[in-house]
C-alpha cells in the first residue's frame, strides 16, 4: 500500500513558534523532539535566541517583528499546517505579531504555552508582553498550557496547588477566551501532582506521581508540544491532553537515562524510541 494511500490519515505538520535553546532541553529544540516522536512533522519558527544552558540564561536576542511575520507567511505559503504551538516571545510587539498571523492563516489548532520563567528562574517575558498575551494570544488558543505561576500571573492573583485552586483559575483562565485552559501543577510540593484541564462544560483532572530527578529542563515545552503533535491525530482535546500527559511522564521517568549539563537536565525525548543502556 503506498504511504499516500488515501486509507491512511496523513502525517500533520506542526509548527512551533518559540526560542532557541542551544542545550536542547526547552524550545524549538526540544518541541521538534517532541512533535517527531509522536509521529508528528515538525516545523519551527524561530522568535529568540538565546544563550542558555542548563543552569542559566546570560542572553536573549529577539528577532525583529518583521522577519517573524516574514518566517510564519513564507512557511504558511507552502506548507500545510495542521497545528500551531506558540512558546516564548519576549516582546509585546512579538506577541502581536503572531496573533495577527494566527488570525489569518487560521490554522484548525493552536496550543499556547505562556513562556514566563525559566527553570533557572531567570525572566523570559517582558512585563508589557503579559498584558498583549492576555489580551491578543489567549482567545485565539484551543488549548492554553500554563503552570501555576503563569496561571497566576495571567489572573494577577496568587493560584496554590489545591485541585479547587487549580479548577478556578482554569475556569478563569478560559473567561479569558481560551477554548481548553490546562493549568499545571508541576510547580506544587506534594508527592502527587495534579494537571486540571477545563472546557468543553467539563473539568478533567490528571494526577501522576512526582518522579524523583532533577532533569525536568523544558517540561511544559515538551508538554505543549505533545498536545499539539497529538490534537490533529485524535478526536477530542480530552484524549489528545491525556496521551500527552502520559508521554511527558515517561519522558521524565527516562530522563536521568542521559548526561546533559550539571544542572536541571532535559526529558528523554525519545524514550519509547532509544532502548535504555544494556538492554
Amino acid at each position: 500500500m503506498s504511504q499516500t494511500d488515501s486509507a491512511s490519515p496523513p502525517i500533520p505538520n506542526v509548527v512551533s513558534i518559540a526560542g532557541v535553546d542551544p542545550s536542547g532541553g526547552a524550545g524549538i529544540l526540544a518541541d521538534v523532539k517532541t512533535f517527531s516522536a509522536l509521529r508528528a512533522y515538525g516545523c519551527g519558527v524561530i522568535a529568540a535566541l538565546t544563550a542558555q544552558n542548563t543552569r542559566q540564561v546570560t542572553g536573549i536576542e529577539s528577532v525583529s517583528p518583521a522577519f517573524l511575520r516574514l518566517q510564519i507567511d513564507t512557511l504558511f505559503a507552502d506548507v500545510r499546517i495542521d497545528a500551531v504551538k506558540v512558546g516564548m516571545l519576549a516582546t509585546a510587539d512579538l506577541v502581536r505579531v503572531v496573533a495577527d498571523a494566527i488570525r489569518r492563516h487560521r490554522p484548525a489548532f493552536v496550543v499556547v504555552d505562556p513562556v514566563m520563567v525559566a527553570k533557572s528562574g531567570d525572566r523570559l517575558l517582558r512585563a508589557d508582553a503579559v498584558d498583549a498575551l492576555r489580551a491578543e494570544l489567549l482567545p485565539l488558543a484551543t488549548v492554553l498550557t500554563p503552570n501555576l505561576p503563569e496561571a497566576g500571573d495571567l489572573l494577577g492573583r496568587e493560584v496554590d496547588e489545591s485541585p479547587a485552586a487549580m479548577r478556578a483559575a482554569a475556569r478563569d483562565l478560559r473567561a479569558l477566551g481560551a477554548r481548553f485552559a490546562l493549568v499545571k501543577g508541576g510547580h506544587g510540593s506534594g508527592a502527587t501532582l495534579i494537571d486540571v484541564l477545563d472546557g468543553d462544560g467539563a473539568t478533567l483532572e490528571l494526577p501522576a506521581p512526582r518522579i524523583s530527578t532533577r532533569n525536568t529542563h523544558g517540561t511544559g515545552c515538551t508538554f505543549s508540544s505533545a498536545i499539539a503533535a497529538l490534537l490533529p491525530q485524535r478526536p477530542t482535546v480530552a484524549q489528545a491532553v491525556t496521551e500527552a500527559h502520559a508521554y511527558v511522564a515517561g519522558a521524565i521517568r527516562a530522563a536521568d537515562q542521559l548526561t546533559v549539563g550539571a544542572g536541571h537536565g532535559p526529558l528523554n525525548h525519545f524514550f519509547a524510541l532509544w532502548p535504555a543502556a544494556g538492554r
